[in-house]
Order: C-alpha cells, then sequence, then structure tokens
C-alpha cells in the first residue's frame, strides 16, 4: 500500500493550501515506511529534467511546469525494500496504491509497484498502435488499486482508480487563488473546508473510477492542461471488467427459468464458498509480511485482523481467514463499542467468538474490544472529519469513527473470553496487524440492506436488481473512498474479500433468488446465499443473525444523535442520517 500524491503547477506557482510539507504528512501516516519524492521540470523548450532528491524549495529558472509525485510506503509484498516513487531508467514514474492479485504476474520476491512498472514500461504512446496501451494494461489488473504514472515520451500524466474504487483518489482542482492542480489519497486536514459559520465550502472531490490522462505540451500552463476539454477519460479494455461495471444478470427472478423450489440450491452455496475461500486466500498470504520483519515471528503475532461485529458477514470471513491462514497465527478480531458490554455489536462478537472456537478449537483466536466514547474524541472526531472528506453526514462520520478506531486496534483483550492459556485476566492490547478484513459489498451483492426489502414489495424482482446495481455503481463514492481513507490513516491496508473481482462475477452468475428471498423474513431470505455459505462453515448461530449497520451495532449512531439532535427520536424525525455535518455542533 501506499499513499500517492501529485502536484501540478506553473514554475511560478508553488505555494497554497494544501502545503508540500502537510500533504507529506498526511500521506506518511498511510505509508509509514518510507517516504519519497520525486519532481519533473518541464522548460519551454521541451527539455524535461527528473529529480528524485529534494532539498528546499528554490524555484527553477527556465522550468514552466513542474510535476512533484510523492508517495508513502506501507510495503506488504516483496523482498527487497522499495521506494515510492519508482523511476525507470528511461524516466517513467510510478506512484501505484493497491494490490496485484491477478492479470499480471507478479513474482513472489517482488512488489506490486515493480511489477507493473515493467508492464508500462512497454506500453506504446503517441500515436502507435503496436503493443498494449496504458489503458490496456491497467484494465488487465485484478485487486484494489490507485496510481498516478508519468510516461516521459508522450510528456503524459496517467492517473486513475480501480472500477469499484476500492483505493481512494481525490482531485481539488485549480481555483483563482491557489493555481495548482492536486491528486492525492486523502486531503490534509488544514484544506479539508473553509467554514462560513452556517456551511462548508468544499474544494476535494473524489475521482470517479477510470482512467485518466493529461498530455503536457510544450508551452502549456497547469489551468490549460487540466481544463475539462484536456483531460482524457480512456475506456477500460477488458470486457470482463466491462460486464462487472454493468452488473448485468441473467435471470433476476424465478419465473425467469424455473420456480425457486424445482432447483437444488447447495450447488450454488458451495460454489460462492468456495470462489469466497480463494478471494481471502489471495489477500492473506502472509509470507511477504513476515519478510518485512526479517524472518522472525513474534510470539503472539497476528498478522491479519478482521473487523468483527460477529454478525453474518465478518464470521463467514473470520472462518475463511481460519482455513487460509497457518494455526501458529493469532488472528485478531477488532470489536468496536460506544455502550461497553451492551452494544449490539460486543454481544454478538462473544457470540460469534464462541462459535469459531467451536469450529476452530486449536486456532488462537484473539477478540479485541476497542471501548470509546464520543465525549473522549474532541479531536479524534475533527481528525475523522479531515479523512472522511468530501464525505460530509453525521451517518459518514459515525462510520468513519467507528472504522478509525476499529483499524487502530487499541483496546483490551479478556484472557478468559479468548481462553488464553498464559492468562484469564483482561489486559491492555494494541493489534499490530497491518491487513484488515473487511466485509464491504456483502450487502450490495446479496441484498442486505432493509431499503431493498421496500423496493422489492413496490415493484419486485426488477425494482430489486436495480437498486442493487445502482447501488454498486455508486459504492466507489458512498462507501469506499471514505473507508480506505479511515483504515489506511492508522498504517493499515483494508482488503475486501466480498469485491474481489471473481467473487462479483460469481454471484452475478447466479438468479437472483438463489441470492435472496426477500418474502422471507429478516435474517433468513435476505442475503439468503450467504446464509447457505454460513450453514456449509458450520457457522449455524451466524447464519440467523440480522443484518445491523456498524453505526447501529456499535451504538455511536445513538450517542451521536443525543449529542446533535437532542435524541433518537429527535434524530429520525430529522433524518440525521443525510444530514449534513454542521462544525460548530461538534
Amino acid at each position: 500500500m501506499c499513499g500517492i500524491a501529485l502536484i501540478l503547477f506553473d514554475g511560478e506557482t508553488q505555494q497554497g493550501n494544501p502545503s508540500l510539507e502537510e500533504l507529506q504528512s498526511s500521506l506518511l501516516r498511510r505509508g509509514p515506511d518510507r517516504l519519497g519524492l520525486a519532481r519533473v521540470l518541464l522548460s519551454s523548450d521541451g527539455e524535461v529534467v527528473i529529480k528524485t532528491e529534494v532539498r528546499g524549495k528554490e524555484k527553477e529558472e527556465g522550468c514552466s511546469l513542474e510535476l512533484c509525485l510523492i508517495g508513502a510506503e506501507l510495503q506488504l509484498r516483496g523482498v527487497n525494500t522499495i521506494c515510492q516513487p519508482l523511476v525507470s531508467p528511461s524516466g517513467n514514474i510510478l506512484i501505484f496504491n493497491g494490490e496485484i492479485f491477478g492479470g499480471i504476474k507478479v513474482p513472489p520476491e517482488k512488489n506490486d509497484a515493480e511489477s507493473l512498472l515493467c508492464e508500462l514500461e512497454s506500453c506504446c504512446w503517441g500515436n502507435e498502435h503496436k503493443g498494449k496501451s496504458v489503458p490496456d494494461v491497467l484494465s488487465s489488473i485484478r485487486g484494489p488499486w490507485a496510481l498516478i504514472y508519468w510516461q516521459i515520451r508522450s510528456r503524459t500524466v496517467w492517473y486513475g482508480r480501480d472500477a469499484f474504487g476500492r483505493r481512494s483518489l481525490l482531485v481539488r482542482e485549480p481555483t483563482s487563488e491557489d493555481k495548482r492542480f492536486i491528486i492525492s489519497s486523502v486531503a490534509p486536514p488544514s484544506s479539508k473546508n473553509s467554514f462560513d459559520g452556517t456551511s462548508i465550502a468544499y474544494t476535494w472531490q473524489e475521482i470517479p473510477c477510470g482512467i485518466y490522462s493529461i498530455c503536457l505540451k510544450e508551452g502549456t500552463s497547469t489551468k490549460e492542461a487540466v481544463m475539462d476539454e484536456k483531460i482524457s477519460k480512456h475506456e477500460w479494455r477488458d470486457p470482463v471488467l466491462v460486464d462487472l461495471i454493468n452488473w448485468e444478470r441473467k435471470h433476476s427472478g424465478p419465473d425467469s427459468i424455473l420456480s425457486a423450489t424445482d432447483v437444488p440450491q447447495s450447488s450454488s452455496a458451495q460454489k460462492v464458498l468456495h470462489i469466497l475461500r480463494e478471494s481471502v486466500m489471495r489477500r492473506t498470504i502472509v509470507d511477504t509480511l513476515i519478510q518485512q520483519n526479517g524472518n522472525k515471528e513474534e510470539e503472539g503475532e497476528a498478522p491479519i485482523a478482521i473487523l468483527f461485529s460477529g454478525g453474518l458477514d465478518s464470521m463467514i470471513l473470520a472462518a475463511l481467514l481460519d482455513q487460509c491462514l497457518s494455526k501458529r497465527y493469532w488472528i485478531d478480531l477488532l470489536n468496536v463499542s460506544f455502550d461497553g458490554e451492551s452494544a449490539p455489536d460486543r454481544i454478538s462478537a462473544k457470540s460469534g467468538l464462541r462459535e469459531l472456537q467451536q469450529i476452530s478449537p486449536n486456532r488462537r483466536w484473539r477478540l479485541v474490544e476497542i471501548d470509546s466514547s464520543l465525549s473522549d474524541l474532541k479531536c479524534e472526531t475533527d481528525h475523522v472529519m479531515s479523512l472522511i472528506h468530501p464525505s460530509r453526514t453525521y451517518m459518514d462520520l459515525n462510520i468513519g469513527t467507528a472504522l478509525w478506531l476499529a483499524a487502530g486496534g487499541d483496546g483490551y483483550v479478556d484472557g478468559e473470553t479468548c481462553r488464553l492459556p498464559h492468562s484469564r485476566s483482561r489486559y491492555k492490547y494494541r493489534s499490530k496487524s497491518r491487513v484488515l478484513l473487511i466485509g464491504s459489498g456483502a450487502d450490495e451483492q446479496c441484498a442486505g440492506y432493509g431499503r431493498y426489502r421496500t423496493k422489492f414489495r413496490s415493484g419486485g424482482w426488477p425494482s430489486l436488481e436495480e437498486e442493487m446495481r445502482l447501488d454498486m455503481q455508486r459504492i466507489w463514492k458512498r462507501n469506499m473512498g471514505r473507508d480506505d481513507r479511515c483504515v489506511s490513516d492508522c498504517g493499515k491496508e483494508a482488503r475486501f474479500p466480498f469485491l474481489d473481482e471473481d467473487v462479483i462475477r460469481s454471484l452475478l452468475e447466479l438468479p437472483l433468488w438463489e441470492i435472496a428471498n426477500l418474502e422471507a423474513p429478516a435474517g433468513m431470505g435476505d442475503k439468503k446465499i450467504l446464509r447457505q455459505v454460513a450453514n456449509l462453515l458450520g457457522l449455524h448461530e451466524a447464519a440467523l443473525l440480522p443484518k445491523r449497520a456498524i453505526q447501529f451495532g456499535t451504538r455511536i449512531a445513538r450517542e451521536s444523535n443525543k449529542k446533535v439532535f437532542g435524541s433518537n427520536r429527535a434524530a429520525n424525525q430529522a433524518s440525521a442520517g443525510s444530514v449534513d455535518i454542521q462544525l460548530n455542533a461538534q
């Protein structure tokens, strides 16, 4: 993983908000291992100069445009230490935030960014039509990614993010006060907004999923380069990926083929279980994680953690991780509560832990109880507000806060509950896991949200399918960028097994009535296919649990509603979840 940023500016424009130092500071929280910087100086006569070590801010004479590329590394793969930006012998520069799980071969000893740069080096440019293009290569990647790539021969800046937006990438366009064009994984706190007492003026925006390019011709100014008509958006080149983006299903309702009662569904559940297991396996190979620690395993080491509510999705991930990870490792289950032992997620987490201990008694499970209160989080709330930006509602803030606390992994472990042989007492513990598995995408693909039931009742299978498609096609804007920023800020990488390309394709191949049956009660018909998967894994209690969103399960929404609106009832009347944050209320 890597925090990435690009600043594009004229030679005369170097100062502004955020400063270079502020960007670097924010990115270092995402990539604490190493920070690198490269400058590309474009002169008016066409000369290109690259500097990879920068001291000071002196203006370069004769420089008409400058690109400053920043990379902050959290290295999770590869034997050799790398520092981004990566600069090839020919002068191409790459900063890459992502994981390549397929499409491009990544040898075990190599890092993803190294392998991708080798592929991009061979790309054609300009009017050439021989060989692969940059969009060809990027469309072939399987896995989450965001990147910025300088192609020297064509004087082109390429940037973009994967088709489901699993890695954050923001843009701040030039203004009359600050003419710089900035792309970054995160908006630094000082630049998140300006506040006039009643509203927030937002300047950063999520970059929509896709591949973009800016050609910097000789004599071009920053303003000219980044005008809408000068920024090109390229089509995805892989037809399989295009099908996933369009999210078209062959069969929506029982009437389109056989009746739901006529077709055995165990084979479908077995298929989904197999694909999910492969997805978790790809995301949890720990050999390279241990190599980063000098091949020295620590006592009680848990290289992989799970955002754990004890609900259906996190229980499935925990059971699958247990199957994929050597028994010599612990598994940290990170659980957040804003109501101590009384929060629904804490209750279900402890119940879920007991069920996991039953199906895998030889695994060392560690439930990390992370307790908090909004009254204790004034400074932290301000920080999380900068992370969720440009998201701006109280629901975003509540979800972001719970995710940020979970990723921090700072809580307590009850030795008796976890059946620890060396301790029966409750002790302070901070998880050192650098990878966090999260169940995002399960509800959108398997009809887990309550509003899906409303859509189904009003319009049947077609309305349900359309609502699910809408959610999948906007998940990058509503969920993924925000979640990635909140988790990565703690020096952790979020990985989303339910949003693996093979998992998405496999679920789309099933008729919708095999995915869900919303005529059945809650806790049975919603996410029906995943409940069958849970039963196959021996998680019979988890298979019956109803859907509960993180903001409600942790009870942060209740605490926030009381603080901001006075009561839950008043918050519900005001539709609190969709209300924009008012800074003077925090």
